[in-house]
C-alpha cells in the first residue's frame, strides 16, 4: 500500500512554510524527514494527518484521498511530540482502544510496557510518558504511522531498543519519522528528506546534510 502526499502549500501571514511538498512511503518502508527548528517538520505531520488546515494539500492511502482525521481511522496514526494518552485511564484500558485483539496482546506481553499495564499516564514521568506512547503508536491498528520526536526524553538504551522495534514494525507499516537526534533517522530510515526554505531535498547521509547546511 502507497500513501501519496502531494502539493502541500502551508503559510502563516507573509511567510510561506511548506511549498509544494511532495512525499510517497509505502508498507515496508520508512522515511525520515530532517530539518532545523522552525523548517515545518512538526505542522507538515499535522496537515497529512489532518488536525492543521492547509492552503493546498492532497492525502491518498491506497485510492481512499484523506481530507480530514475522520478519514485516517485504521490508515494514519500520528505520534504527535504533545502526551495525548488519556490521564485517567489504566495503560492496559488505552492500549485496547488503539490496538487491535491480537496485537493489543502482544503489546502487553511486551518487556518495555508490561510495569506500566495498571499505571495511569498521570502518574509516569515524562519519559515514561512517552515510552508507553511510541509503543502504543508502533502497535496500534493502523497502515502508516507519524513519528515526530519519538526519542524525546528516552534514555540511550531504550532508544536503540525502539530502533529495533520501528525495523521490526516498519515489516508491516509505512512509517514517517522526524527527530533532531538525526544519526539515528539517518541509520534506521530506508530514504531520508530534508525540509528546508520550505521545499523537500534528498539526503543520501551526513555530507548531504553539511551541503545543504543542516550540519556545521
Amino acid at each position: 500500500m502507497n500513501l501519496h502526499i502531494d502539493s502541500i502549500e502551508k503559510s502563516f501571514g507573509e511567510k510561506k512554510l511548506l511549498q509544494d511538498i511532495f512525499i510517497t512511503c509505502n508498507t515496508g518502508e520508512i522515511v525520515g524527514i530532517l530539518g532545523r527548528n522552525g523548517s515545518g517538520k512538526s505542522t507538515l505531520m499535522e496537515i497529512i494527518f489532518g488536525t492543521v488546515k492547509a492552503e493546498n494539500k492532497f492525502v491518498r492511502v491506497g485510492k481512499i484521498i484523506i481530507k480530514s482525521v475522520i478519514d485516517n481511522r485504521n490508515l494514519i496514526h500520528y505520534l504527535a511530540q504533545d502526551h495525548f494518552l488519556p490521564k485517567h485511564l489504566k495503560i492496559k484500558t488505552i492500549i485496547s482502544l488503539f490496538c487491535n485483539k491480537e496485537d493489543a496482546e502482544i503489546l502487553k506481553r511486551h518487556h518495555l510496557i508490561i510495569n506500566f499495564l495498571n499505571e495511569k499516564p498521570k502518574n509516569l514521568s515524562g519519559g515514561e510518558n512517552r515510552l508507553v506512547e511510541i509503543l502504543i503508536m508502533l502497535f496500534s491498528d493502523c497502515k502508516f504511522l507519524l513519528l515526530d520526536e519519538p526519542f524525546h526524553s528516552l534514555s540511550p538504551k531504550i532508544i536503540e531498543e525502539i530502533k529495533l522495534l520501528i525495523k521490526q514494525i516498519a515489516k508491516h507499516k509505512g512509517i514517517i519519522i522526524t527527530d533532531h537526534q538525526y544519526q539515528n533517522v539517518l541509520e534506521i530510515s530506508d530514504r531520508v528528506l530534508l525540509l528546508k526554505d520550505g521545499a523537500t531535498k534528498i539526503v543520501n547521509g551526513q555530507q548531504d546534510l553539511r551541503r545543504f547546511g543542516y550540519l556545521n
